[in-house]
């Protein structure tokens, strides 16, 4: 049987609103969204909290296991279960973002999460942003976006979000963190950070969020 959904897949590096677009495009389409890198931030928020060593394959694949990753929405906002906990506000700690980038590239948590999404998205319309959406868990989507932005206004975004939500960061930490992020994203053996051949390349160092918005709608 032909597929009748429609998937659009947004993928680029961190803190380029990535998020931002894709909720706003999935409102505006009355499509899903799913936030990938939400889930990969929830993995590690449960390998912290459980104490699973990222070398270790066995206690790995017991976590996995036991993890089971939901999406709903409240309110308008789309939220993020980890066992049915809503854990939309703590994954997004500056103690996940300096980890999540390590449990992202273990071959088997990809796997694992590859697999939840593409079955979320095999009967529905909806929009997905991540590192790998375009390149290897939705190959055929119906159009994808590769989003970046000056690595400095990007540190910029992220400082005054964090700020905003009362930590106690610095500037010149957070470009750290990204860049490190960058690093193991783009040269990790395991579905790195790549643009897809077919992926229209969206620069919005210098749009605003309804700019990015009809930038992708004029693509529709």
């Amino acid at each position: 049987m032909a597929k009748t959904n429609k998937v659009i897949a947004i993928d680029g590096y961190s803190s380029c609103g990535k998020s931002t677009l894709a909720k706003a495009l999935a409102k505006k389409l009355h499509y899903l969204y799913i936030d990938s890198g939400a889930m990969y931030r929830a993995v590690t928020l449960y390998f912290i909290r459980n104490v699973v060593p990222i070398a270790d394959q066995a206690k790995i694949a017991d976590a996995l296991s036991a993890i089971h990753i939901d999406f709903h929405t409240d309110a308008g906002q789309t939220r993020i279960l980890l066992n049915e906990e809503d854990v939309s506000e703590e994954i997004r700690q500056m103690y996940i973002s300096d980890y999540v980038s390590e449990v992202s590239a273990i071959r088997a948590v990809r796997l694992a999460m590859v697999d939840q999404q593409q079955r979320m998205g095999s009967n529905q319309n909806i929009v997905m942003d991540g590192r790998d959406i375009g390149t290897t868990v939705f190959p055929d989507a119906d159009l994808k976006i590769f989003m970046t932005a000056d690595p400095k206004v990007r540190a910029e975004r992220r400082y005054l979000e964090l700020k905003n939500k009362g930590e106690d960061i610095t500037l010149e930490e957070v470009f750290e963190n990204l860049a490190h992020r960058d690093y193991i994203d783009t040269t990790r053996e395991e579905s790195p950070l790549v643009r897809a051949d077919d992926a229209i390349i969206l620069d919005n160092t210098n749009l605003n969020e309804e700019e990015q918005l009809q930038f992708v709608l004029d693509r529709l």
